[in-house]
């Protein structure tokens, strides 16, 4: 009987003690993971599709899998933060710059336009007389010609007959002076020289091919003709210009027009000569309106002596509105906004011991100097990315937060919204299609692990890229954002070309796929390409291409993992 009262005993010390030992931790865990889960259960994401957040689970909108539990951010950060490190945006030349408030003046006004030929300073040179050309001197845009220079030799059978005439009038003259003058004169009306008919009475031979001199001068901006044609009397054969005067063609919005008027002076600065500044007068406003871009052409002729300004050549002009009011307003460089047509987006730096970004979508007004007036959307004291902003805005894609081109989804409405592409010259678009074609020539290289090829390819894509005309960008947000752009994808196309491992190769194709997509969706080549999306490149990261067809060949592991990735969405 002891030993049964001995052995309930010690039962009861030992569940005494587990009570004391364990119990309480138990309940705190239960608590704990109560707590995780209900915390766990508030947003839902998509393991194809990281950018899609729902606060409830169901399909995604984007490829229709079933949303899984997003991971809880032990960094507190919300759906559109990220994080970066000190030394990435060290190497990435990331600059802040903090709003402040300033008295701006309200009557400045900003203009962008270029440099253009003058067209009252332009010439038409035309055939003195008909006949067949045999030989023509100029036959490129862009020569020079002189007053008096020789520009065609031609075979006239009408200057034919009028040198015999005069042959013939020569042995009567005496007798017939007026029938005489009369056949000199007319050889003269077809701007024939004086040496030249002087020549023919001396020589009493006729000339069959003759020299036709430039009564213009100035650079050939057209040719009509070429050699063998026939051409009558006072046909075209070229255009000049003279670049003695050129016009600055400058875009006003049509708010602005009204402030505007004949012979108000405007300062203008040339991109090419950013230290020069050059005073002109509006000598004409358009009187049409161009629904396309909503501006009206306004235009000042400009001196052009030593023949600096060449046609083509981008410009910005201000000038003083008539109102003299001030405005507290805020203001931020132009460098720190991305376009995306309707929308105007700067990255916010938050406070964090750690450095957090997220994009922001803001309201501007008129452009004064360097920095754009802010309407609505940003507060003194903040401090957004003002050097940089296209590189932090490739790393906020490529964690799959909200970014320019990849804006969250939190609901199957926004699945749909499209970016509105920046309006520009259809030769543009023609030239960047060149470059996206030598790029995906490349991915079908990395596809086939070909790596030899790949770094070759790399440099045609550079080749490319060199041929891409910047002077067709007129606008210059446009302009800046290509500069960017342009920057960033020879940056990776040359790490790219100087590698020869393909494992390498393919890190540095992924930051030259996201600015090339980047650039498909802000400028358009004018051919659908689908955006194609591997979860598990760049060590489960996740990362982009671009492809012409839907069907998924990964260029990140080739035939390792050939098929793996998905369909984001069909740029067009």
């Amino acid at each position: 009987m002891k030993k049964y009262v001995i052995y309930l005993g010690i039962l009861a010390v030992g569940l005494i003690l587990g009570w004391l030992l364990f119990g309480g931790s138990i309940n705190k865990e239960a608590s704990h993971n109560h707590d995780e889960v209900s915390e766990g259960n508030t947003m839902w994401t998509c393991s194809m599709h990281p950018q899609v957040m729902k606060p409830e689970s169901g399909d995604c909108p984007i490829c229709g899998m079933d949303l899984i539990p997003a991971e809880a951010n032990t960094d507190g950060l919300e759906v559109n933060q990220f994080k970066m490190t000190e030394n990435a945006m060290a190497l990435a030349n990331i600059e802040t710059t903090t709003i402040g408030v300033g008295e701006s003046s309200a009557n400045q006004l900003t203009l962008s336009g270029k440099i253009q030929t003058n067209d009252k300073s332009s010439a038409i040179q035309t055939a003195h007389f008909g006949g067949r050309i045999e030989v023509l001197n100029f036959k490129s845009k862009g020569e020079f010609v002189n007053h008096g220079d020789v520009i065609a030799s031609i075979y006239s059978p009408e200057l034919v007959t009028a040198q015999n005439e005069l042959i013939e009038a020569m042995d009567i003259k005496n007798e017939q002076p007026e029938l005489y003058k009369a056949v000199r004169n007319k050889l003269k009306f077809w701007k024939i020289s004086e040496q030249q008919i002087e020549r023919l009475e001396q020589t009493k031979k006729v000339i069959t091919n003759f020299k036709m001199y430039a009564n213009t001068k100035g650079y050939i901006e057209a040719i009509f003709v070429e050699e063998g044609n026939h051409v009558k009397e006072g046909t075209p054969l070229f255009k000049v210009t003279n670049l003695n005067t050129v016009w600055a063609q400058l875009d006003a919005y049509e708010q602005d027009v009204k402030s505007l008027s004949l012979g108000q002076t405007i300062l203008i600065t040339v991109n090419a000569f950013p230290d020069k500044n050059i005073e002109g007068k509006i000598d004409y406003i358009s009187p049409t309106f161009n629904d396309k871009t909503r501006t009206i052409p306004v235009r000042a002729t400009l001196n052009n002596p030593t023949e600096t300004l060449k046609p083509g050549m981008l410009i910005s002009a201000t000038t003083n509105l008539k109102s003299n009011d001030k405005e507290v307003v805020l203001s931020i460089p132009k460098s720190a906004v991305l376009w995306t047509g309707e929308r105007s987006i700067v990255y916010v730096k938050v406070p964090n011991e750690s450095p957090v970004f997220e994009l922001r979508e803001i309201a501007l007004s008129n452009a004064v100097g360097e920095n754009y007036k802010v309407l609505n959307g940003l507060e003194e004291g903040e401090e957004i990315v003002s050097n940089g902003t296209f590189t932090i805005d490739a790393a906020a894609q490529l964690n799959g937060k909200q970014s320019m081109m990849n804006r969250v989804i939190l609901n199957d409405e926004d699945s749909s919204k499209t970016i509105e592409r920046l309006k520009v010259s259809t030769t543009f678009q023609e030239q960047l299609k060149t470059v996206v074609e030598s790029y995906l020539v490349l991915k079908d290289y990395l596809v086939s692990d070909d790596a030899s090829n790949t770094g070759k390819q790399a440099k045609i894509v550079l080749d490319n890229l060199d041929n891409v005309d910047m002077t067709l960008l007129v606008d210059n947000s446009a302009h800046m954002q290509w500069m960017e752009l342009l920057n960033n994808i020879k940056t990776a196309a040359n790490s790219l070309s100087e590698e020869t491992d393909i494992a390498s190769q393919r890190k540095y194709f992924k930051p030259l796929s996201s600015n090339i997509t980047k650039t498909v969706e802000l400028f358009g080549i004018n051919q659908a390409v689908y955006s194609q999306f591997c979860p598990m490149a760049d060590d489960d990261k996740g990362a982009y291409w671009l492809s012409l067809s839907n069907e998924i060949r990964n260029p990140y592991f080739g035939d390792a993992m050939l098929k793996c990735g998905s369909v984001e969405k069909i740029i067009k």
